[in-house]
């Protein structure tokens, strides 16, 4: 249960996280159909790990905010901004 417990440095990771994941995927999108030639459908393999990545940022951004609200995963930190 030491992996539920969040603070704010989790708290700021999750969201770095989702913002990354939701930059490299809209990356990933644009060079799928500009960049990537269609040898062996190569645009579409890196245009699915895109969307998969677009699909996974609010996903960790969700879930992180709703571990942070669970009853009984509090830590007594001293959050700074």
């Amino acid at each position: 249960m030491k992996l539920l417990v969040l603070g704010c440095k989790t708290l700021r990771e999750g969201v770095v996280v989702s913002a990354i994941f939701f930059i490299g995927g809209l990356l990933l999108t644009l060079a799928a159909q500009h960049v990537v030639p269609d040898m062996l459908h190569m645009n579409h393999a890196v245009l699915l790990l895109g969307f998969v990545l677009l699909l996974l940022a609010p996903i960790v951004l969700i879930s992180t905010f709703l571990l942070s609200i669970l009853p009984g995963v509090k830590v007594d930190d001293d959050c700074e901004p």
